[in-house]
């Protein structure tokens, strides 16, 4: 059988999965809010 424990203790995380991990926080990507929020800003110096 399998000794998880034994299994676990030889675990090391890749360290392409910690790059990446870095490379995507390290983005700024624009999500949907901002925008709306830049769309609404467009929207109220068009109206002044």
């Amino acid at each position: 059988m399998i000794d998880f424990e034994e299994e676990l203790k030889k675990f090391h995380p890749s360290l392409e999965v910690e790059d990446a991990e870095e490379a995507i926080y390290n983005q700024d990507l624009t999500d949907m809010a901002d925008i709306f929020i830049k769309l609404a800003d467009k929207t109220k110096t068009e109206e002044e």
